[in-house]
């Protein structure tokens, strides 16, 4: 590769987290090659990493892109793609995540004669999985985190890579403030954390059960603290509201919850990538969503696959930690599932153990650097390919 004029990489993230994650592929790509460029849809910790942005879809990230306002976004950001790719010569694309955005994204991009890499696989193993022939005609190769899904996609056509889980990679290396720990502890005899989400509608379906299911365990269990996790300034105001009205103590830690994860006991959380920060402490866990029902049994149940739904259960391939989503009609049996376990110190040191085996082989040491030399050879092998047409 010629580092005087290095390849330019267009890159694209829709959510925050995938924002983080462009911000960690952009370092570890430019330490092996220093005259690399990224340009594309990027939100503020990509910006901060040297990528030039052309749109911003961070700002304004939902759930479902059927939103209109979220759709309208999709439909002007996809425009000013296409004016780059027609005006510019990139010689490799990254698409991160958010597939219902960026498998549409991925054709426009291949049409452009520019080699697609998706970084973060669809879930088509649990639901969609109708849409892996537009995955394998729009993608030259794809990073996993997951283990099981590289045998998953590689035995459906896709040139898929296990590079590990930057979640783990960076739990690994954040230091853990012992002193906090202690705070958060109180010296109460059991803490339970809440761990309701850091989008304000996951927050708002899930905390509601969570504190109803402290106000059950506290009737059984008198000597507990409650610790609930106001991830950032957008959710910060709905659990204090939520947690102001309730007729038990329950205190709240602002910002990262690495210490209140450190100090729990047992943790109340939201499905979702939290699920494997939670493992990786060995932290004993009850997962929970409560999504429409309506929803569930008109659509959702005809198209999720998977016997589990939390990672925990996913990746051991039992239930290894109980869940109680996508929805539930009592928090009855989820707190008579967080008194069994905070009663016996034997099945929480079980279940911390269990956890400990499912996390070890998502770290594979550097995930960043793995997708960045797949990132580089993919546009190696393709300028050679070029060159010989």
């Amino acid at each position: 590769m010629n580092e005087t004029d290095g390849p330019t990489i267009f890159i694209s993230a829709a959510e925050p987290s995938a924002d983080r994650l462009g911000q960690a592929l952009i370092h570890a790509t430019c330490r092996i090659c220093p005259s690399a460029r990224f340009v594309g849809v990027a939100g503020p910790a990509m910006a901060r990493a040297g990528c030039r942005p052309i749109f911003d879809m961070t700002r304004h990230a939902a759930m479902l892109l059927g939103a209109v306002g979220a759709a309208r976004r999709a439909f002007r950001m996809t425009r000013i793609v296409n004016a780059h790719l027609k005006r510019y010569r990139f010689d490799a694309a990254v698409l991160i995540d958010s597939p219902a955005l960026h498998l549409p994204l991925a054709e426009h991009v291949r049409s452009a004669g520019v080699p697609v890499m998706y970084y973060v696989a669809p879930q088509m193993w649990a639901w969609g999985a109708r849409r892996i022939e537009k995955l394998r005609n729009r993608v030259d190769k794809l990073a996993v985190v997951l283990p099981f899904e590289e045998e998953y996609f590689r035995s459906r056509g896709v040139d898929a890579t296990f590079v590990g889980h930057p979640l783990i990679d960076k739990l690994a290396n954040v230091p853990v403030d012992e002193s906090a720990v202690a705070t958060l502890r109180n010296g109460a005899e059991h803490v339970v954390a809440l761990l309701p989400g850091s989008r304000k509608h996951v927050v708002k379906e899930v905390l509601p059960g969570q504190i109803e299911t402290a106000e059950r365990i506290v009737r059984a269990i008198p000597d507990v603290r409650f610790v609930a996790s106001a991830a950032n300034p957008q959710v910060s105001s709905i659990v204090r509201s939520a947690v102001d009205t309730c007729p038990i103590p329950i205190h709240i830690h602002e910002g990262p919850h690495t210490e209140l994860i450190k100090v729990a006991d047992l943790v109340l959380v939201a499905s979702g990538t939290t699920t494997i920060e939670v493992a990786f402490f060995r932290k004993p866990m009850i997962v929970m969503y409560n999504a429409s029902r309506l929803f569930y049994h008109v659509v959702g149940r005809w198209l999720v696959k998977t016997p589990h739904l939390s990672l925990p259960n996913i990746l051991a391939g039992r239930e290894l930690v109980p869940e109680f989503m996508p929805f539930y009609t009592s928090t009855e049996p989820i707190a008579d599932q967080a008194v069994e376990l905070l009663c016996s110190d034997e099945m929480r040191a079980e279940m911390s153990q269990e956890l400990g085996r499912v996390v070890a082989p998502l770290n594979t040491g550097n995930a960043e650097r793995k997708v960045a030399d797949m990132l580089l050879d993919m546009i190696e092998k393709h300028g050679n390919n070029r060159q010989t047409h």
